[in-house]
């Protein structure tokens, strides 16, 4: 009986599994998990280093639990069933762990975990990114990086030249459990339009370029900024094929300085990080690509480019009509448009007219015969679902027709008239001229008329 005894005791009391290992860099929380044990009356101790090494926490099955109150443990454990909590681990706190539950110990090493991003500041597209993610420890777990797309990139340290598709959370993913984002700032010129910038003839006409937050002009400047300018790119159904360049930017006094002139208004401080170009209305010949350009001493350049769609109403035979023409309109943008867009009219509320609608691409409407009902403001609107994105107006003067009796009559009613006022005029002359008359006859009676001459007195 005596030796089965010694036979058995090192069993009741044995290291259980491989050693598991968990990743946490200083100052985060960390929760360290044993193997779910099915024992309702259980001891569950906690040691540092050794499995009698310094006791860390203790609890059982009756409520009673206790955390160790010496350095560097101090305010830094709690227990939640059997898992120990440790708030905000120090370099201190990172080594091996020992849980003993009834017959069984279970280790597991708490593992310190370096990441870092290198520059910590925001990025311009390409400039160059180092990404870092390392432990400390004997065994290295496979490493990687994932980038905002979810790309798997490099293994511990990736160096990289940043695009704008970078901008984003990078993930240190280690041994395919732990994972650690980084963030990363990459920005451009703003914005970044999916869509082309439509605008009409009828509404303001704005090119938007800009240095996005949290750059600031002063950060631009450190970057080593060296030139600033616009240009403008004609669509070819302009018939203007050259490239111009409309507006440079003087670094030394912040003033734009014009090389094209197209009526078009940069913004006045381009310390705030606006560089949009502006005017009242837009044109059709403002069709095409506008270009915002920072070079950089060290060859970065940087661009923005903004497609532009300008919508236009035509009308024929022109916006003043007689009742009875017939009425063309036509709405584009001079191109088809894509799918997802639509264009449609709102015309004035007296106008009972429904139209004709050509296609998607043009809104074309025609009228046999005009009415003055149909004069007024008439409205083409660019949709994309419930979103408008631009319109353009046309006022339209539809003036009555004129027929040849009543051309007739208003001309005799103007010769009565003119009649009646040289009959009127020729009357008050003969009455003017008796007046005169009897006016001198009166005059000439005299009692002792004198001759005419002179007399001495």
């Amino acid at each position: 009986m005596e030796k089965f005894v010694l036979i058995l005791l090192p069993a009741l009391i044995s290291t259980s599994g491989a050693k598991k290992s968990v990743y946490a860099q200083v100052g985060e929380d960390v929760v360290l998990k044993p193997p779910v044990i099915d024992s309702s009356n259980r001891y569950v101790y906690w040691t540092f280093q050794k499995e009698d090494g310094l006791e860390l926490a203790w609890s059982n099955h009756l409520g009673g639990k206790k955390v160790a109150e010496v350095e560097p443990w101090k305010d830094k454990l709690t227990m939640s069933g059997d898992s120990l909590f440790i708030k905000k681990v120090q370099p201190e706190n990172f080594g091996t762990f020992f849980c003993k539950i009834q017959s069984e110990i279970h280790s597991i090493e708490l593992i310190k975990l370096d990441v870092s991003v290198s520059p910590a500041h925001p990025l311009l597209p390409g400039e160059s990114l180092s990404l870092s993610c390392t432990v400390d420890s004997p065994k290295k777990p496979a490493i990687h990086w994932l980038n905002p797309r979810r790309e798997k990139k490099g293994q511990g340290t990736v160096a990289v030249r940043v695009t704008s598709q970078d901008n984003g959370m990078w993930t240190c993913v280690v041994a395919e459990e732990k994972q650690v984002e980084m963030p990363v700032k990459v920005t451009g010129l703003s914005p970044t339009p999916v869509l082309p910038h439509y605008t009409s003839t009828s509404s303001r006409f704005a090119v938007p370029c800009s240095i996005p937050p949290p750059f600031t002009w002063e950060q631009i400047k450190t970057k080593g900024v060296q030139e600033v300018h616009w240009q403008f790119f004609p669509a070819t159904s302009s018939g203007l094929n050259s490239a111009q360049r409309l507006f440079s930017l003087s670094l030394d006094s912040l003033s734009w300085k014009e090389d094209q002139p197209r009526d078009l208004r940069p913004a006045s401080d381009p310390k705030t990080g606006n560089l949009e170009l502006t005017r009242k209305l837009g044109r059709v010949d403002d069709r095409g690509d506008y270009v915002c350009t920072m070079k950089f001493k060290n060859g970065l350049t940087l661009n923005r480019t903004v497609h532009v769609e300008v919508l236009q109403i035509a009308s024929s035979p022109g916006p003043h009509l007689l009742t009875g023409q017939q009425l063309n309109l036509t709405c584009s943008v001079g191109q088809p448009l894509p799918s997802d867009l639509q264009l449609q009219w709102n015309r004035p509320k007296r106008s009972a007219q429904p139209g004709q609608n050509s296609d998607q691409h043009t809104a074309r409407l025609t009228i046999p015969e005009v009415s003055t009902d149909d004069g007024g403001l008439w409205v083409c609107g660019l949709w994309q679902g419930e979103k408008q994105l631009t319109s353009a107006v046309i006022t339209l003067t539809i003036d009555p027709k004129v027929s040849v009796w009543t051309l007739v009559m208003a001309c005799s009613a103007a010769a009565v008239v003119i009649l009646l006022l040289l009959i009127l005029a020729l009357v008050l002359h003969r009455r003017r001229r008796r007046k005169m008359r009897h006016l001198r006859h009166q005059l000439c009676r005299c009692k002792k008329p004198k001759p005419k001459g002179f007399y001495r007195t």
